[in-house]
């Protein structure tokens, strides 16, 4: 998987100023770095490291610190050595950034900075008339094996003011940073997560058919005092924004057997505080841990019990364009009646207007891949332009599923050099078709579904529009059809396998190279 964030950290240093932090601020869990240094002394001169977090005889257990409905929260005064890095920019939207930098912990501070710079780009990218952005912090955990930093981010633009939240965790003793879906042990455990947490919320306030087992639905997560597992959720997100922060807090008997290892070792550090503790050993994070599947709610882009370079497996795959529309939520229904899966081809306004069927959509196992914000022909526009036009439906996908697309479709499939060079630099190979339905002319289900099946064969790419009522009353007789004539249909990514952006590619025809 290619870097997320190289690109990006490059772009926001030219925005911000990093500095340390050297003064007091506001908030009562920032500290001054002289604070702490005095802390220091005064931890080496009244106990030796092994008594660091320990009671002496008679005396009560360190307590944790936390509401039953929050992540439990540590004093940053009592991290030794905790020091705080701050950017800020007033070149267009107002960007305040804030994260701490814990001694030893190299690869937590470098993906802070990797993640707050996305969390910038995004939201300058994506956001309406953007017009500030805010991101603090806090510790919820910190032990020599374990540390949890909880990031807030308000922001506001010309849709309101909205609070959303990330927490990372660090294994200390591994070096990796971890997702909080990481806390459960695989994808599976995260679905029966999402079971508990739609029973557990207030169905008067939480719609529930909005919540999915996805990584940013489940981005921000920990244990309070009790041992309990904590679920929070944006501002706006699965609720009225209106009706502010949404939690979920189901008890520790009924997660316990769904913790990984790093949960059960999270749960441990969250209820059994170590004032005074300090990551002890640098660690060199291990590569390639977060690819697509290992990481629960990261939905892999194929299946590989499916062999689409085999003409047997008769693979075809149906892309959908300009969604989501408003029955999009039915075509979703008719192809998971028949185990179908489709490629979603997403623009801009369509996708700001119906973010929770893009969730549905990923979590579905469809692929999601980009048609550009305002269906321009890019071929008209200048570099810029078009790279505008990629980026911001990038963002949108990425801030509603996590998922960073790697495809997409030129609008009428017209493309040249110059956009073929842009989509390279955003990682991006072009999707054009084989088979094209004319639905967007046909408003006749009955000559949409003719269109589909007449030139099918294996390896086609066929094309049709969710926004298209007509389209939607054809693909159940499509998929019936389909299925019939032994077909598999696919994504993209599966019918492919790797491609290479920049390239255009126009079928996945087993006998043929793919272009044309």
């Amino acid at each position: 998987m290619r870097n997320e964030f190289a690109d990006l950290r490059a772009s926001l240093r030219g925005l911000v100023t990093p500095r340390r932090f050297t003064r007091p601020v506001s908030s009562s869990l920032k500290y001054t770095a002289a604070a702490a240094s005095v802390l220091l002394l005064l931890s080496i001169g009244s106990c030796s490291p092994d008594d660091r977090g320990t009671s002496g005889p008679g005396e009560e257990p360190e307590k944790p610190n936390g509401e039953p409905d929050q992540l439990t929260s540590v004093d940053p005064s009592e991290v030794t050595g905790l020091d705080e890095r701050e950017e800020t920019s007033d070149e267009g939207p107002q960007i305040d950034v804030s994260y701490p930098e814990i001694p030893n912990a190299d690869p937590l501070t470098q993906r802070l900075d990797d993640a707050t710079s996305q969390k910038v780009s995004d939201f300058t990218s994506a956001s309406a008339d953007a017009e500030s952005l805010t991101i603090d912090w806090d510790i919820s955990v910190a032990t020599e094996d374990v540390v949890a930093v909880r990031l807030v981010q308000e922001e506001k633009d010309s849709d309101g003011e909205r609070t959303s939240y990330t927490t990372y965790w660090y294994d200390a003793t591994s070096g990796h940073t971890a997702y909080s879906t990481e806390l459960v042990g695989n994808q599976e455990d995260l679905a029966e997560l999402d079971s508990l947490v739609k029973d557990s919320l207030n169905e008067e306030q939480v719609d529930a058919s909005t919540l999915h087992p996805i990584l940013h639905l489940y981005d921000s997560m920990g244990f309070n005092p009790d041992g309990d597992l904590v679920v929070e959720f944006d501002q706006g997100q699965i609720a009225p924004a209106g009706a502010g922060r949404v939690n979920a807090t189901i008890p520790k008997e009924d997660v316990t057997s769904l913790l990984s290892d790093l949960g059960e070792r999270a749960q441990s550090a969250a209820t059994n505080p170590s004032p005074g503790s300090a990551v002890e050993d640098s660690a060199t994070p291990p590569k390639d841990d977060t690819a697509d599947g290992s990481v629960p709610g990261r939905l892999p882009e194929r299946d590989d019990s499916v062999d689409c370079s085999s003409a047997a497996a008769k693979c075809i795959a149906l892309t959908f364009d300009d969604g989501p529309g408003a029955r999009t939520p039915e075509l979703l229904d008719a192809l998971a009646e028949y185990n179908a899966k489709a490629t979603f081809f997403l623009t801009g306004q369509p996708a700001r207007e119906h973010p929770e069927t893009v969730r549905r959509e990923y979590a579905e196992g469809h692929e999601l891949a980009n048609h550009t914000v305002t269906h321009s022909d890019l071929t008209t526009l200048d570099k810029s332009e078009v790279r505008e036009e990629l980026t911001t439906v990038n963002a949108l996908v990425r801030r509603e599923t996590g998922y960073t697309l790697d495809l997409m479709r030129p609008p009428y499939g017209a493309t040249n050099d110059k956009v073929a060079q842009v989509s390279r630099s955003e990682g991006l190979a072009e999707i054009i078709w084989s088979v094209d339905t004319n639905d967007w002319k046909n408003r006749n289900a009955g000559k949409v579904r003719k269109e589909a099946l007449k030139n099918a064969k294996p390896g086609s790419i066929v094309l049709m529009h969710d926004i298209h009522g007509t389209t939607i009353d054809a693909v159940p007789d499509i998929l019936e059809r389909l299925e019939e004539q032994g077909y598999t249909m696919v994504t993209i990514s599966q019918l492919l396998g790797e491609t290479e952006p920049g390239e255009s590619y126009y079928n996945g025809h087993p006998d043929e190279d793919g272009e044309e």
